[in-house]
């Protein structure tokens, strides 16, 4: 083997039998990914990368799994700079590898990497994710066509224990046809308040058939939506929040409109729910606030 037939990932051994030094090496070149385990530095995916390089220091029938999975699946899930593989036998310790006992039956390949299917990897992530960010991740699966949600209960439905409830909880709660992981904040933080759930993305025709417009979230009886926007405007953000309120009195065809920014979710919540209860009444939507759960979720400044 010549330098240039080296494959992504590989050994040091492998690296000095093909013909590069040691001092090759720490040049730039190559860069160290795991101890041992080396990449050529022009290989960009990082999360692919180390993921190949883990399998190389795993057994032979090593999975990547958990958040490490979730994002080669293209799956939306909180940053964590450990790979995360699943053996059905044996141990592992290696600095940046977290590794689990784990049973595995069925696997998917991406970009040349085993990992664990998008189901059990939603499953398995039960037990490191909280209910929103687990339905997050369960809407960008099902969004990339990794999986259905009804794949999703099906495969939430013998977990044991709070995080199999868990599970089951957010799998009910996975909807298709999300744009986004703040859509899927938005309409969390609606049902953990106790309020109606909206259609997701429900798409307006005109009278001969084509498509006018889609709404994120909405009541279509009611011609009420609810709408995620993260736009930044052009000149000023303060201009563009400003810009808000006028639009909502504005008739689209009739709809009214509540536009939410990402401040809307992270640090004003409670503003947020005022606002849609308020558009619902004016809209004739039944529903008020009954719950305090999603303070747990979404606390706000």
């Amino acid at each position: 083997m010549t330098p240039d037939r080296l494959p992504t990932v590989f050994t040091r051994t492998e690296a000095l039998a093909a013909g590069v030094s040691a001092g090759e090496l720490r040049g730039p070149r190559y860069r160290k990914v795991f101890h041992n385990v080396h990449a050529r530095s022009e290989v960009a995916h990082e999360t692919h990368v180390r993921a190949l390089a883990a399998l190389v220091i795993g057994p032979d029938a090593a999975l990547v799994a958990r958040q490490t999975a979730a994002e080669l699946l293209g799956g939306v899930v909180p940053p964590d700079v450990r790979v995360h593989l699943a053996l059905p036998t044996g141990r592992l310790r290696a600095r940046g590898i977290r590794a689990v006992r784990r049973r595995v039956t069925h696997a998917a390949v991406i970009g040349g990497v085993r990992v664990t299917t998008a189901e059990d990897t939603f499953v398995d992530l039960a037990a490191d994710l909280s209910l929103v960010d687990l339905v997050v991740l369960g809407d960008s699966l099902v969004s990339k066509g990794r999986a259905t949600s009804h794949s999703m209960v099906a495969a939430a439905a013998e977990g044991a224990g709070p995080v199999g409830e868990l599970a089951r909880r957010a799998a009910g709660l996975v909807r298709a046809g999300v744009d986004s992981p703040m859509e899927s904040r938005l309409r969390m933080l609606l049902v953990l308040a106790g309020l109606p759930e909206p259609l997701v993305n429900h798409i307006e025709y005109d009278d001969w058939g084509r498509w006018v417009r889609r709404y994120d979230l909405s009541f279509p009886e009611r011609r009420l939506a609810i709408e995620y926007d993260g736009r930044q405007h052009a000149e000023s953000q303060r201009q563009w929040e400003r810009d808000v309120d006028p639009r909502e009195e504005l008739d689209l065809d009739g709809w009214r409109i509540v536009v939410v920014l990402a401040k809307g979710i992270y640090r004003e919540p409670g503003r947020t729910l005022d606002r849609v209860v308020a558009a619902m009444r004016a809209a004739g939507v039944r529903g008020s606030i009954r719950s305090t759960e999603w303070r747990l979720h979404f606390p706000g400044q």
